[in-house]
């Protein structure tokens, strides 16, 4: 579903993805770990091709995405999904607009049909009833289940999500998570996980990535990453840190 090969991009003198290898299979949940500032929102990016890279390859599907027209990405973007860290709601629109959003501005479906598609979209995520709420209404968990709505309510085949479970707590994370892993194989959909929580990649991951130094360090089940002695990963994994500092 997903190849990056070779993938370097600098911004000046920064020199962030130093050649990232990966290979993400069809419907896998990956989850892609690493520092804060380590690249992982940079190789997203040009994962939906909205970078291009200096040097190497973005394959979705078998089709080279790295340096295409605009036009020709919009018709591989129709196939993903985003849900961004802070659910990027828009506030001025009722919880049923937000996630109809997209099939609205697509104009294919009636209204009816929308109302019907929103319905069941929002009992998927467990907010039945809940289409005439508002944003301000909710609080950051469901506000992070209606952005779920609506990034999967058109069925893509690959949903990527930012940190999906920052600023929640504990339990409402947890929630998150296993709802996460639920979509992933009701609707058997690729799923590509940006996180920095250890209990996310336990709940979610089937393949871990672990992306340090621009370069992918480790590939591994999240059993293998947990029970790694490598001094690296062990000291991310349990969030060590030492003056030598071995991640910088």
């Amino acid at each position: 579903m997903i190849k990056v090969s070779g993938l370097h991009k600098s911004f000046g003198t920064q020199h962030v993805l130093q050649g990232v290898d990966m290979e993400i299979q069809t419907g896998e949940a990956a989850i892609i770990v690493g520092r804060s500032g380590g690249g992982k929102s940079v190789l997203l990016k040009h994962i939906t091709g909205l970078i291009q890279p200096d040097q190497g390859q973005v394959f979705i599907n078998g089709v080279d995405i790295s340096h295409l027209e605009e036009r020709e990405l919009l018709k591989i973007r129709r196939d993903m999904a985003v849900m961004f860290q802070g659910a990027a709601l828009f506030d001025s629109m009722s919880v049923g607009e937000n996630v109809g959003f997209y099939l609205q501005r697509e104009g294919k479906m009636t209204s009816g049909e929308i109302e019907k598609k929103v319905a069941e979209t929002l009992e998927l995520v467990d907010l039945n009833g809940m289409q005439h709420k508002w944003p301000s209404d909710l609080s950051g968990g469901m506000k992070k289940r209606v952005g779920l709505a609506r990034a999967i309510i058109h069925n893509p085949s690959i949903v990527f999500y930012d940190e999906p479970t920052a600023g929640l707590d504990p339990v409402v994370s947890d929630s998150i998570d296993h709802l996460i892993r639920r979509i992933c194989d009701i609707r058997q959909v690729t799923t590509v996980v940006i996180t920095h929580d250890m209990r996310t990649v336990r709940t979610v991951g089937e393949k871990v990535y672990m992306l340090v130094n621009g370069k992918i360090y480790l590939t591994a089940t999240p059993d293998e990453l947990f029970a790694s002695q490598d001094p690296v990963v062990y000291k991310f994994v349990n969030g060590i840190s030492d003056s030598e500092d071995v991640l910088s």
